[in-house]
């Protein structure tokens, strides 16, 4: 417990609490990244911030 009390990122790195965290936070992304729009992309006809059509009548 005296390990995780630290406030140092150092201290902390030797936490089983935080190594569990980060081999957790890991996983999670690698089982993910196919469904991140941010390493993805989006789709343009799926995008809802697409810029929208202008209509004009002349």
């Amino acid at each position: 417990k005296r390990c995780c009390e630290g406030g140092s990122s150092t201290a902390l790195a030797g936490c089983p609490q935080v190594v569990q965290a980060d081999a957790d936070l890991k996983q999670f992304c690698l089982q993910n990244a196919q469904h991140d729009p941010l390493l993805t992309g989006v789709s343009l006809s799926t995008n809802p911030f697409r810029p929208q059509k202008v209509c004009s009548f002349l």
